[in-house]
């Protein structure tokens, strides 16, 4: 049950973080290169289809490395899990008042406003893509050098 758990963990993060990487390395860039208008037109779309993924992988990888921490892993997968799922409160509290303004109807897509909202989301989604890159990463490091954290476990 505990490497089941472990590998539902680190198999979420993983997908998690490569999703949100890939939106801020190559999506938002691609989008932001074909004007505003066309970046807020696709950013609706994107972001009704995103939010889903990540929010249930945010949580599975959360719930998951509980799991193993109660079937006898570290509090480190627990911990984890927490960095993990950081990004769904960080998303709430810092980054829906971006979105609600680029979702919102707008008359003028191709506006000043909107480039400087869509430039903004990109660098608060950045945060996102580093705190789910830490959490895979100390998963990863938990799976390698695992025992030596047992000290706390």
């Amino acid at each position: 049950m505990r490497q089941i758990a472990e590998f539902v963990a680190v198999l979420a993060c993983g997908l998690f973080t490569g999703a949100s990487v890939y939106i801020s390395l190559v999506e938002h860039p691609a989008r932001m290169e074909c004007g505003p208008d066309v970046a807020a037109a696709e950013f609706a779309p994107s972001y009704r289809r995103a939010t889903v993924m990540q929010v249930t992988l945010a949580v599975l990888g959360l719930l998951s490395s509980i799991a193993a921490w109660f079937g006898g892993a570290t509090v480190w997968w627990a911990a984890g899990g927490i960095v993990l799922a950081s990004v769904v409160p960080y998303t709430v509290i810092v980054i829906l008042p971006t979105n609600k303004e680029l979702l919102r109807a707008a008359p003028d897509r191709s506006s000043a406003e909107t480039k400087q909202l869509l430039a903004r989301w990109g660098a608060l989604h950045a945060v996102r893509s580093l705190l789910s890159s830490a959490a895979l990463l100390w998963f990863l490091c938990l799976l390698i050098f695992g025992h030596r954290f047992d000290l706390v476990g």
